[in-house]
């Protein structure tokens, strides 16, 4: 499997909620950048626990209403498209992958944060 096909199926699961499937295509030493925390969240198991939690972690009403992936190599970024409660027009959000031996080793969030922050 591609690495951007990968990337596609887990945003299925994503979609499906199925974090155990997702987490298997993430390095144990893994990280998770998203903007506006203070920490990282390092290792596989500590990113189950947050993507878990996702729903506490999104604005009111969000909703991903289109994926697609820009590159197939050791980088992919998806561009995704949003909306929310107070965002009903929509807009985007890009996600860093970096991938090596056909896992992720650091998935990483960039947002509009101020716009991140109006949306709650």
């Amino acid at each position: 499997m591609s690495c951007a096909a990968m990337i596609a199926k887990g945003w299925e699961l994503v979609s499906k909620g199925d974090w155990d499937t997702l987490i298997a295509d993430y390095k144990d030493e893994a990280i998770l950048v998203i903007p506006g925390q203070n920490d990282v969240i390092e290792g596989a198991s500590a990113i189950h626990a947050a993507l878990s939690n996702l729903g506490a972690a999104v604005p009111p009403g969000f909703t991903v209403t289109g994926v697609r992936q820009v590159g197939d190599g050791e980088d992919v970024v998806s561009v995704v498209d949003w909306k929310s409660d107070k965002i009903p027009g929509g807009t985007q959000s890009s996600v860093l992958f970096r991938i090596a031996d056909g896992k992720i080793y650091e998935e990483r969030w960039f947002v509009d944060t101020e716009q991140w922050k109006a949306a709650f």
